[in-house]
């Protein structure tokens, strides 16, 4: 019986992290076997890690991508999207068969079907090639999914160009009535100068276009949020016929998750914090793929944040401390309270940590899952992609944290001041947590994933 189920995620941070807790969760599941596949630049950094932490129980394994052995060397959006259409597929395909040769040939195993992120969809065109059932996975919210299907609809209506997907009027827009409106100018494509631009909306749209072809969907969201979206339909198919949704948050991943970090945790961050006052810090961090905020806001924040004489906890990698005041660091070490500033920090640690106040976030969804898990209010400045969806979602829908405009002295501690002293708000994402966190939920959505994987291994 085939029983090996290859998991391909989009070569970042933020898509790697649940991709590995699904394939836990797959792992529970039993008699599967789940093994992440990954270009050579991640998996050098995160495969001792996944070995460690899940006793070689899900194997990580690489794909050669194409790009030069270097550490150092930048790894961009345009990098990947070059490697994932250009030199991964033909590797993949050969991994894949050789799985499935092994079925054929007595070797035991054989390939039951893979699971598939979205924005990794050159492995959905591998998958059919193969003879292999794919399974899509989006690991963000399903809001943000239905925004991109939405692209046909916004072109029509004149909302956005046909060739950029650059706004062509400044209007709010929402999915169904009752949702928090984006701006068009909002879009996730809209990063960069017009030339990045076309290449990321033509991106988006070589996404959703293989991505109506599958029949199921896992969606790294809870039952309410997908629920928004009852009549979710292949566009290129028959419209009878629905495209299987199953939310897949929260779930519980028992002991073989393992996080992958591509980068080393500082975790004198945590012995810090265990030194300041309960709920006083913030800790502040903008996520790992896209770029942070540049260099004049970072020197904008930490002037920010000395004036508000607030301890402050700070994830700002080397590359970007180049914004910081002169002496920023050493001034804020020499205080002994106020600030620490590390590379990188084992997130959930922090946000479960009693000293932590608020988080100052881009509002990238893991980060967004993560503070509702741990009951932290959340200051938003959103950057790109579809942190601009979540962040209106925290602050207009579950009214649990404030955007912020600017960095500027009298917005930074008027935004602090609000998260940190409003009761209600407190009071609002604790209702959140438990409705979204509980066991029940969390029972269901195990119950649900086990019906739909013992539904596809019986196909």
């Amino acid at each position: 019986m085939a029983n090996k189920v290859i998991l391909v995620p989009y070569p970042a941070q933020g898509h790697v992290t649940p991709m590995l807790k699904l394939a836990a969760a797959l792992l529970n599941h039993g008699g599967l076997a789940p093994m992440l596949v990954v270009p050579e630049f991640i998996h050098r950094r995160i495969s001792p890690q996944i070995e460690a932490a899940t006793g070689g129980r899900i194997p990580c394994v690489a794909i050669p991508d194409g790009l030069d052995d270097d550490d150092e060397q930048p790894v961009d959006f345009f990098v990947v999207e070059r490697a994932m259409e250009e030199s991964m597929p033909l590797h993949l395909q050969r991994l894949v068969l050789h799985h499935q040769s092994r079925r054929h040939g007595g070797g035991g195993g054989g390939v039951a079907f893979m699971v598939v992120d979205l924005l990794a969809s050159y492995a959905i065109n591998v998958g059919k090639t193969c003879g292999v059932e794919v399974v899509g996975f989006w690991p963000a919210m399903f809001a943000t999914y239905k925004l991109i299907a939405s692209i046909p609809e916004m072109v029509e209506s004149g909302l956005i160009s046909d060739d950029s997907g650059c706004p062509l009027q400044d209007a709010p827009m929402s999915l169904v009535p009752g949702q928090p409106p984006i701006y068009a100018k909002e879009m996730p494509w809209l990063i960069g100068t017009s030339t990045a631009r076309k290449v990321r909306f033509k991106f988006w749209k070589r996404t959703f276009d293989r991505s109506t072809t599958l029949g199921s969907l896992l969606v790294n969201s809870f039952p309410e949020e997908c629920n928004y979206f009852p009549n979710h339909y292949d566009s290129n198919e028959d419209l009878s016929k629905p495209v299987q949704i199953i939310p897949i948050w929260p779930i519980n991943y028992g002991t073989n998750a393992a996080t992958g970090t591509f980068w080393e945790e500082d975790l004198s961050c945590l012995e810090w914090l265990d030194n300041q006052s309960h709920g006083s810090v913030i800790y502040i961090s903008f996520g790992s793929w896209v770029s942070p905020i540049g260099e004049a806001k970072v020197k904008a924040l930490a002037l920010g944040l000395e004036a508000s004489k607030r301890p402050f906890l700070w994830v700002l990698g080397p590359l970007w401390r180049k914004g910081l005041p002169l002496n920023f660091i050493d001034k804020m070490t020499s205080k002994g309270v106020q600030g620490k500033i590390v590379s990188w920090a084992p997130q959930m640690k922090v946000l479960q940590h009693e000293a932590v106040g608020c988080y100052l976030t881009h509002c990238g969804w893991n980060s967004t899952m993560e503070a509702i898990e741990c009951k932290k209010r959340l200051l938003c400045y959103p950057v790109a992609g579809d942190q601009f969806l979540n962040c209106a979602y925290i602050v207009n829908l579950w009214r649990i944290g404030v955007r912020l405009d600017g960095f500027g002295g009298r917005d930074l501690n008027e935004g602090i001041k609000k998260v940190m002293e409003d009761r209600e708000m407190s009071e609002r994402i604790v209702k959140l947590n438990g409705r979204l966190m509980g066991k029940q939920r969390c029972s269901r959505n195990v119950a649900a994933l086990t019906t739909f994987v013992n539904s596809v291994m019986r196909r």
